[in-house]
C-alpha cells in the first residue's frame, strides 16, 4: 500500500467488522507520503489484530512478498487499501478451504465500484466474464483468455504460495504470473459464488497507468506460459479467427519460431486469403448455435485443454 490515505479507512473498517474474528492483518506501508502511516499506526494502536510493516518505496511485489513471508496464518487473503470486504468474506472463504483440502487458490465474484465518469465498458464486461468462472475446470480452461481471478478476492493456501517461490518481480502482471505457475504445478483453483468484495476502479489503478499490465505484456506471459506446456512438441498450431486478435497472435508464435498452419474463419470474404504465410479456410460442417469455436471442436472430436485452447 502506497498513498491511499483516502480509502484506507473503509477498507481498514470493513476488515475490523469482519465475522472471522480471529485472524491478523499485516499492512505493508510501502513509502506513503500522505498521512497513510500516521492512519495505519491509529487503527493498530485501536486494533492488536492489525500489525503494520513499514517500508521504503519498493513496489508492489516486494511488499506482496513481505506480508506473505510475514503472515502467521496457514491462510493468507489479498486485500488491496482501497477495496472493500463485506462482513462474511474472510470467513466464508476460510471454510471453504477448511472443508477442501484440495483447493489451493480460492477467489470469489466481486462488485465493481468507482467507475463514474471512466471508460469502463471492458473492465465491466471482464468482471462479468471473471465473475462467470466458478470452478476449476471452467478456470482453467480460460486461463490463457485472463486472468481469472480478481486479485484482491483471493484467499490461498500460505504455504503453497512460498512454495511457487512467491510473486515474481518482473516487467509483467504479477497476479496473473502466479496463476499460470500455479496451474502448471497442478494445483486447483475454485471462486465463491457469493459477491464478497467490493473492487474500486479508478484512473490510479496499476491496471490502467503501468506498462506491466498492458495486453502485450499478458500476452507475452500467456506466450511463455503455452511453451511451457501446451505447445512442447507441437509441430504448429491452426488458429480460429483471422481478425485483430488473431493475427496479433499469429505474429507474436511466428516471431518465436512457431508454425501457423491455418487460420479458420467463418466470414465467407475471408476465406481463401493467405495470412502470414497461412491460408484461411472455413470450419468444416459447423453445428449452429452455441459457443461456436468450442462446439465446432466438440464436433471434431477435438479435446478442449488438450487440442483447443481458449487464448485472447
Amino acid at each position: 500500500m502506497r498513498d491511499a490515505a483516502e480509502t484506507l479507512g473503509a477498507c481498514l473498517r470493513s476488515l475490523a467488522r469482519q465475522t472471522l474474528r480471529d485472524h491478523e492483518v499485516v499492512a505493508v506501508d510501502d513509502g506513503s507520503r500522505d498521512g497513510s502511516g500516521d492512519l495505519l499506526a491509529a487503527y493498530a494502536r485501536r486494533d492488536p489484530r492489525l500489525r503494520v510493516l513499514i517500508t521504503t518505496a519498493r513496489g508492489l511485489v516486494p511488499a506482496l512478498n513481505l506480508a506473505l513471508a510475514g503472515a502467521r496464518a496457514p491462510l493468507v487473503a489479498r486485500m488491496d487499501a482501497d477495496d472493500v470486504a463485506y462482513p462474511e468474506r474472510l470467513e466464508a472463504q476460510a471454510g471453504r478451504l477448511c472443508a477442501d483440502p484440495r483447493i489451493s487458490i480460492l477467489g470469489c465474484r466481486v462488485r465493481l465500484v468507482g467507475t463514474s465518469g471512466l471508460p469502463n465498458f471492458g473492465m465491466r464486461r471482464y468482471v462479468r466474464w471473471q465473475n462467470s468462472l466458478l470452478d476449476h475446470q471452467s478456470i482453467a480452461r480460460d486461463l490463457f483468455v485472463e486472468s481469472p481471478f480478481v486479485h484482491p478476492s483471493v484467499m490461498m493456501r500460505r504455504e503453497e504460495g512460498l512454495g511457487l517461490g512467491g510473486y515474481r518481480e518482473f516487467d509483467g502482471p504479477e497476479d496473473y504470473d502466479l496463476w499460470l505457475r500455479a496451474h502448471a504445478r497442478g494445483l486447483r483453483f475454485a471462486k465463491l459464488a457469493e459477491p464478497l468484495l467490493r473492487w474500486r476502479d479508478s484512473p490510479r489503478r496499476l491496471t490502467r497507468s503501468c506498462r506491466r499490465y498492458t495486453g502485450e505484456r499478458f500476452r507475452a506471459l500467456k506466450l511463455e506460459a503455452l511453451e511451457r506446456g501446451p505447445l512442447v512438441g507441437r509441430p504448429g498450431v491452426v488458429i480460429w479467427g483471422c481478425g485483430p486478435v488473431g493475427k496479433g497472435w499469429a505474429r507474436a508464435l511466428i516471431a518465436r519460431g512457431h508454425r501457423v498452419h491455418a487460420f479458420v474463419e467463418v466470414a465467407p470474404r475471408r476465406l481463401g486469403q493467405v495470412v502470414h504465410g497461412a491460408r484461411v479456410v472455413g470450419p468444416s460442417d459447423p453445428p449452429r448455435g452455441g459457443r461456436r469455436i468450442r462446439a465446432v471442436a466438440d464436433h471434431l472430436g477435438v479435446t478442449d485443454g488438450r487440442d483447443l485452447f481458449a487464448v485472447a
